[in-house]
């Protein structure tokens, strides 16, 4: 046997599960023996721990600086952290103080975040508007099937809500440096309510109906389909070796899940691929030792979390999995004797679970279609080389500190001269009234000093404001911070104010179009990396996973070809969708990055008034395309809808046949078709 490697929690979990004499009966996968006290047990927990160390190693590096990130981000700071040395504690009891709580203290100039916003709203522009994915057949016999393909995974989208998984994916890549998501394949179960009949059984054993009544089934399959799970990346395992944007050729990656004890124990119930999980009630502690705290700072300002909290809780029992992919060979993964995982040499991809360091909870081969780790990254800034890429705000970060120090400090200074700074002769003032702050105080006249003037006894210090220039200098700071984040005023919505003279409209648009293109790079890049990948997973597995039947709506792009296809099966603009009906050949069609109307010209607004005057080049062109290109970009998503219907007259024998046949359907209102 190797050597294993335990963590601290996992050292003390296996003296615990190793005197547990309770044995509880699984049924494993492969035919395997993976009950704790099993060598091979022991050895999948060893070489699932060793990649976890060496992953911990290098993102370890990388959280002081995230840390610093999601200070950045929750727009103000500690009043011990502000920088300003010995006016911290000043700050401190203006805070405390409630008399003083409109005085101003030191904060994070939120200007970073406003370019994390704007980079985000054209993001979601760019790739959020339905579909999300867009399929197209190889072959013309896999047109139809392509059609349903995108029509299927767009109702799978909608129920999952995978564009706020996809939106959190864009704030991690722009905030990090690398956003991540793990697709998979969900079941939801639960109770269905069908129609069933009242009665009793009579005499003569036949049953006597009383009418209708409501019956609930338990344990039905209500939804499967797609859906995308986010991944933290304070919490992700990668393989060192190879870049962000080259995961599927790395040996693993994984990431920690944090859940609870009494999820793992329902979905073990539900799923197969979930095992020995009662065993966890043996151990108090279930966290993992290298992940256990919360490396973030995000709960530093709005609370501390449960898991920051210590080890059990009284209404919680947290419990840390690692999940991780491994391309391994099956007959080298042995307990040192006669059990290995396969007789196979050759490299397959499997998934294990191991929770609190010591337990296997998942094992079992991929053994998905597209053979690739179900794992999808997005890194817009990545230099091609680097497992942990630098991030657009952190490339900023130098520039937001200089940005809140030049307005602390202005903030500071305003506040110690708003303070009377006096001068005073304390043998002709009465030091005690000079010390009240209070305003319309009277200053009462030592003795010495009866009758001999209150001129020359106190006078103002002279103030000088020598931060003036601040707020000019972070206007500077301000005006680079646009040029390096690619976001500038036209982009954040707001215009140029000074100037000679006036904003002109050539020169919004030529400022606003420089912006795009930037952004624009951004987000084509992310769809190469991610999006791609993405929505080639989820077609596959819908190829594989689907067992049901589903309803897809018959509207938008492809309506007319649906119902060239389907005919009479059409019923009230929705078609059935079987598991055999989407095994085509497809290709994934990746969205540019644009965002529709952007790259849109006056031109050709005036191009058609052209078409439509002159019959030679109505002729020439498609002008209901060249029509739709317009409505497109000026904002229409779903141009389709506003078409009339053509009207096709047939003989009358020929629609008696079509009706018998279900391809013709009377109109609603008594119309025959």
């Amino acid at each position: 046997m190797p050597n294993i490697v335990y963590g601290d929690v996992g050292k003390g979990n296996i003296s615990t599960l190793a005197n547990v004499d309770r044995t509880f009966d699984y049924e494993y996968p492969q035919g395997l023996d993976l009950s704790p006290k099993s060598d091979l047990h022991r050895y999948i927990v060893s070489e699932v721990l060793k990649r976890t160390i060496v992953s911990h190693r290098v993102m370890n590096n990388r959280f002081d600086s995230w840390n610093e990130i999601d200070r950045c981000l929750t727009t103000y700071i500690d009043a011990d952290s502000s920088g300003l040395g010995s006016y911290d504690d000043e700050e401190s009891d203006l805070k405390k103080d409630s008399k003083t709580k409109n005085k101003p203290t030191s904060i994070v100039f939120p200007y970073s975040y406003a370019i994390l916003e704007t980079v985000l709203t054209y993001l979601v522009m760019a790739f959020l508007e339905e579909p999300i994915f867009r399929y197209e057949g190889v072959s013309p016999e896999d047109t139809i099937g392509a059609i349903l393909m995108e029509l299927l995974v767009n109702v799978h989208c909608n129920k999952t809500k995978v564009a706020l998984a996809l939106h959190t994916m864009f704030r991690d890549s722009i905030a990090y440096g690398i956003g991540l998501g793990a697709p998979s394949w969900h079941q939801h179960y639960g109770g269905k309510v069908v129609k069933g009949q009242r009665g009793f059984m009579g005499r003569l054993g036949q049953f006597i109906g009383q009418g209708p009544r409501k019956e609930m089934i338990g344990d039905q399959l209500l939804f499967e389909g797609n859906k995308l799970d986010n991944i933290d990346p304070y919490l992700w395992l990668p393989d060192p070796n190879v870049p962000v944007d080259r995961i599927q050729e790395g040996e693993f990656c994984g990431w920690v899940e944090r859940t609870s004890y009494v999820k793992l124990l329902s979905e073990e119930l539900v799923g197969p691929d979930l095992f020995n999980v009662r065993y966890l009630q043996h151990l108090i502690y279930k966290k993992s030792s290298l992940y256990g705290e919360d490396k973030s700072k995000r709960t530093e300002k709005t609370g501390m979390s449960i898991r920051e909290a210590g080890g059990r809780h009284e209404t919680t029992d947290p419990v840390d999995v690692i999940n991780m992919y491994i391309d391994l060979i099956p007959s080298q993964w042995t307990d040192g004797k006669d059990k290995a995982l396969g007789k196979s040499d050759y490299p397959q991809k499997w998934l294990f679970g191991v929770a609190s360091d010591c337990l296997v909870v998942r094992a079992k081969p991929l053994g998905l279609t597209h053979n690739l780790y179900p794992i999808v990254a997005m890194a817009p800034d990545s230099d091609g080389y680097t497992s942990t890429p630098v991030s657009r705000i952190e490339v900023l970060h130098g520039l937001q500190g200089t940005l809140d120090w030049l307005f602390n400090s202005h903030i500071t200074n305003v506040r110690k001269a708003i303070h009377d700074m006096i001068i005073y002769d304390p043998y002709l003032l009465n030091a005690k009234d000079m010390e009240d702050p209070k305003p319309g105080k009277l200053v009462r006249m030592r003795r010495p000093a009866w009758g001999r003037g209150v001129e020359n006894a106190a006078m103002q210090m002279k103030v000088s404001d020598i931060t003036r220039e601040n707020i000019g200098d972070s206007s500077w700071i301000v005006q680079w911070m646009q040029k390096i984040g690619g976001a500038d005023d036209p982009m954040m919505g707001s215009l140029r104010q000074g100037g000679p003279e006036r904003l002109t409209k050539a020169e919004f648009q030529g400022t606003r179009a420089g912006a795009i293109n930037r952004l624009e790079r951004i987000a084509k890049v992310m769809g190469l990396q991610g999006m791609r990948d993405l929505g080639y997973m989820f077609a596959s597995h819908a190829q594989q996973l689907s067992s049901m039947d589903n309803f897809v709506k018959c509207t938008g792009r492809w309506q007319e070809e649906l119902i060239k296809e389907y005919g009479g099966n059409v019923r009230r603009g929705r078609i059935p969708v079987s598991p055999f009906d989407i095994l085509i050949d497809y290709d994934v069609f990746v969205r540019d990055g644009s965002v529709p109307g952007n790259n849109f010209s006056d031109g050709w607004l005036q191009m058609f008034a052209i078409l439509a005057e002159h019959p030679e080049l109505n002729q020439k062109f498609d002008i209901v395309r060249i029509f739709r290109h317009i409505a497109r970009n000026l904002g229409a998503k779903n141009i389709s809808e506003f078409e009339r219907m053509q009207a096709k007259v047939v003989p009358d024998e020929e629609a008696l046949r079509g009706a018998e046949a279900g391809n013709l359907v009377p109109i609603k209102g008594g119309l025959s078709a």
